[in-house]
């Protein structure tokens, strides 16, 4: 069973990032399709997403997801929070029962960097030339500042959001030894509001989610 990462990141909230290996009847036998995918990769991707929540929560009711006129699915009961991410061959979910929560995880590409100009401000883009002569993590950072700002955008779930300049990291990044990283961001759609993300380094896939009280 390829479960690539598992993390009980309190004790109501949780994540996990599955490596796709499997046909698409192996997850069709425990998750129903409501949504209509068509094709057969991104179709594998929906199903593998969906999977991972009986993983992290025997009890959650896949059957019940509704989709919002946002995209953003959700359980009408709200008995959990939850947001999913696929990339490649990896698939991520992360679950609360009591926290707003989203997570995104992204395979480390230099195809970033043509479009950095769209997600940086700035100053993050003055932080992380301070990194090039890393070239390797200067490309894992400039993944985890996208991928973490594709987090923050399926966490608020309203879209319309400016990745420049309604998110910016505003602190100092903190490397635990536990291989997590902290990075203090600023979220502003009206409110400013300072949010606590996490990320961690699988090479070559980045990993990033939040969770803010509900």
């Amino acid at each position: 069973m390829p479960l690539f990462y598992q993390h009980n990141i309190d004790d109501t909230t949780r994540i996990a990032v599955w490596k796709i290996e499997e046909p698409e009847a192996f997850f069709l036998e425990k998750v129903p399709v409501k949504k209509d995918v068509r094709h057969p990769y991104k179709r594998l991707q929906h199903l593998a997403g969906r999977y991972l929540f009986l993983i992290i929560f025997d009890d959650f009711p896949l059957d019940e997801i509704e989709i919002a006129d946002t995209r953003k699915p959700f359980l009408p009961t709200e008995k959990y929070h939850f947001s999913i991410s696929h990339c490649g061959n990896y698939a991520a979910a992360i679950g609360s029962s009591t926290d707003r929560v989203g997570v995104d995880v992204e395979l480390e590409t230099p195809r970033l960097y043509t479009i950095s100009h769209k997600f940086l401000n700035p100053e993050e883009t003055a932080f992380l030339a301070g990194w090039e002569h890393l070239t390797q993590l200067h490309l894992q950072l400039t993944t985890i500042l996208w991928s973490c700002k594709e987090a923050v955008f399926k966490w608020y779930g309203d879209g319309g959001m400016d990745f420049r300049k309604d998110v910016w990291l505003s602190g100092p990044l903190t490397f635990r030894s536990n291989e997590l990283i902290d990075l203090p961001f600023t979220f502003n759609k009206g409110t400013e509001q300072k949010i606590q993300m996490e990320a961690r380094i699988f090479n070559p896939l980045v990993l990033a989610w939040i969770k803010t009280p509900a």
